[in-house]
């Protein structure tokens, strides 16, 4: 890709277009060579020379593409996948909307969704969604979308990943090892909030490094303590739809983050223990203000600084995953004149609070276009898809054969 005399944003946006065109291209083109292939295979009559012939075919690609034959299994496994499931999103691909990272993201989550139903959904919503937020937004998107539209299939999973937990220690070099724990994610995030607050209260003066010092508390209160059963103790910032909470149906409780998910009655479970305190937030459905009630002052209280953090989950700034919790208060309209409330704070980590204090942190649309950070959120809104719309982008992708 040729950069130079790149000016303004809208010409970088070209060239990550015309690359995103030239990886769809490659991929056409091993589905094509392959199938080709396939079908001359076909015709030979020895059945041992067949078998013989179509084990070299994904060798010969890789040697001329330069890739191991293990990634070109996957971009053909990822390819048929998408031109099946989701003909939309190939021709997007096509067209340089969506480049292969976004493409292999979305070939997975089609993966994990079983009914014809929900590749139709994902196919009518999910390039409006892509097209406009980075691979890591588009990850969580996508693991929420599947646990939504197939909670119930997603529910079964769950519960039999549990039945697998367990705890494996593997020595290495240098005299160290590895104790690896394969837990309930919301079990996993307790022990990762409280060891980070932990390691925090020793002060300034413990000569430890925060990640030594998390090392040194785990190790600690599994080879002294003597508790049996699973207590949880921290704040836990989940959200649950309504419904699910109240038992109508079932569903999963979301990290705020959306770093992981849990069915809800392994968290509704937890707070029948009585050691789990619990804020209810209740949304405006359009605003996303919470506890609508204006403070004089300059900072947040506690209590509404706790509930815009559980509402915001990561940085709003486009792209970054930096938690809520470590994050600035920063008011959208500066204080005095923008008021202390929920409607008025978002949560920004301290670069790009600092980079808005500046008057640079903006947002880079799809177009390539950029506009000012404002009170207005950065998302896009998937359209739908019908399912006739559906069937012609699958017959634009392959069509059928004579």
């Amino acid at each position: 890709m040729d950069i130079a005399g790149v000016t303004e944003a809208g010409q970088l946006t070209a060239l990550v277009r015309s690359r995103a065109q030239a990886e769809a291209g490659e991929w056409e083109a091993m589905v094509a060579y392959r199938d080709a292939e396939l079908a001359r295979i076909d015709a030979i009559a020895s059945p041992l020379r067949r078998l013989t012939e179509r084990a070299g075919v994904v060798l010969e690609i890789a040697q001329a593409s330069g890739l191991s034959e293990a990634q070109v299994h996957h971009r053909l496994a990822v390819a048929d996948r998408v031109r099946e499931r989701a003909p939309r999103t190939w021709l997007a691909f096509q067209a340089g909307r969506v480049d292969a990272a976004r493409v292999r993201e979305i070939s997975s989550a089609l993966d994990r969704l079983e009914r014809e139903e929900s590749w139709l959904r994902l196919d009518g919503s999910v390039i409006a969604y892509a097209t406009g937020h980075t691979v890591a937004e588009l990850r969580v998107w996508l693991r929420r979308f599947v646990l939504r539209v197939e909670a119930d299939l997603a529910l079964e999973r769950a519960e039999k990943a549990r039945q697998d937990r367990h705890v494996e220690v593997v020595h290495v070099e240098d005299s160290m090892a590895w104790i690896n724990a394969y837990l309930p994610s919301h079990v996993a995030a307790a022990i990762d909030k409280r060891l980070a607050r932990e390691a925090k209260a020793l002060g300034a003066d413990d000569p430890r490094t925060k990640p030594q010092r998390m090392a040194d508390l785990l190790a600690a209160w599994t080879t002294t303590s003597e508790a049996t059963d699973t207590t949880l103790v921290s704040d836990i910032a989940v959200t649950i739809e309504a419904d699910v909470l109240t038992g109508l149906k079932n569903g999963f409780a979301a990290a705020t983050d959306g770093s992981w998910a849990v069915p809800a009655s392994w968290i509704l479970d937890e707070a029948r223990t009585g050691t789990t305190f619990w804020h209810r937030l209740l949304i405006h459905p359009i605003t996303s203000d919470v506890l609508a009630h204006e403070y004089v002052g300059r900072f947040a209280p506690e209590l509404l600084a706790k509930a815009i953090q559980f509402r915001d989950g990561v940085c709003r700034a486009p792209g970054c995953r930096v938690p809520a919790e470590r994050c600035d208060l920063d008011h959208r309209e500066p204080w005095p004149s923008g008021a202390t409330n929920a409607s008025n704070i978002w949560a920004l980590c301290r670069r790009h609070h600092a980079l808005k204090g500046h008057r640079v942190l903006q947002w880079v649309l799809p177009s390539g276009h950029t506009a000012p950070a404002s009170t207005t959120e950065h998302r896009v809104r998937p359209p739908d898809l019908s399912p006739p719309e559906h069937r012609l982008a699958r017959t634009i992708v392959e069509p059928p054969r004579e």
